[in-house]
């Protein structure tokens, strides 16, 4: 089956090769493919998780995450315990396990059918997701009801962050939470992202300007929803360039707004 693993652990990291060892006893013969995300960001993190678990794939495929920044409380953490592990059915049919931090839960929100909280052992390890989780994986795979708490209502689950942006790519497009353009195809508008501003071009397609210009318009990211319909994201590309250097390599999260 393919598994995908979506966590902070950074490119090349021991951590990660780690956890795929620790996959591979617990599932074997799995495929699992890595996709990193930057220390402590859920939000890129539920943005590539909706785009694995929604997006086109086999339907019995897992993706399996961590991102754990341990910011939901201050206080001193017994055990190396952290955010509660989330066992989440999607309306795909796609199973999502993975710690509930900010954002890795709320691109997926609209599409789970159940939800539920994983009873995860006080094993005292600072490494969860390698030591703690997998072990359960299997178990969640079939359904084994014992290792499930109480059921989560999908309602409480956190939104998606309004015109955002939720991730850079390996070319420098920014990839955003904003769900239409904000003008008809043709306008130039004057876009802040953080601290940083350009002129773009509000297009039918990310690739609707020439070179040089930046455009502002639906780009390949999305997925199709329960009801038949199809959510797709807006991205800034920079034709010949990249709009992460362009804005000032903004992080996840940073706010995007047009500003004339």
């Amino acid at each position: 089956m393919l598994v995908h693993l979506v966590a902070d652990y950074g490119v090349g990291d021991l951590a990660a090769a780690e956890v795929r060892a620790s996959l591979a006893v617990h599932l074997p013969g799995a495929d699992v493919a890595y996709t990193p995300v930057g220390p402590f960001d859920t939000v890129a993190a539920g943005f590539c998780i909706a785009q694995l678990a929604l997006g086109e794939g086999p339907p019995d495929r897992l993706v399996y995450h961590n991102v754990a920044p341990r910011q939901d409380r201050d206080d001193p953490r017994p055990d190396n315990e952290g955010e509660p592990l989330v066992a989440a059915r999607l309306s795909n049919g796609v199973l999502v396990v993975g710690v509930a931090a900010g954002s890795t839960f709320a691109f997926v929100k609209d599409e789970v059918e159940q939800a539920h909280l994983v009873a995860v052992p006080a094993s005292g390890s600072q490494f969860r997701s390698r030591d703690a989780f997998p072990p359960l994986l299997p178990r969640l795979l079939a359904g084994d009801g014992s290792v499930l708490e109480s059921a989560l209502d999908p309602a409480r689950l956190p939104d998606v962050p309004p015109r955002v942006v939720a991730y850079v790519d390996g070319y420098g497009n920014l990839k955003t939470t904003w769900p239409d353009p904000p003008a008809e195809p043709g306008a130039r508008l004057r876009v802040r992202v953080g601290e940083a501003e350009a002129e773009v071009v509000v297009g039918g397609g990310t690739f609707a300007v020439p070179a040089g210009e930046v455009s502002f318009a639906p780009g390949s990211s999305g997925w199709a929803t329960r009801d038949g319909g199809e959510r797709r994201w807006c991205e800034l590309l920079a034709r010949g360039g990249s709009a992460a250097e362009l804005f000032g390599f903004p992080a996840p999260g940073t706010p995007i707004e047009v500003i004339g």
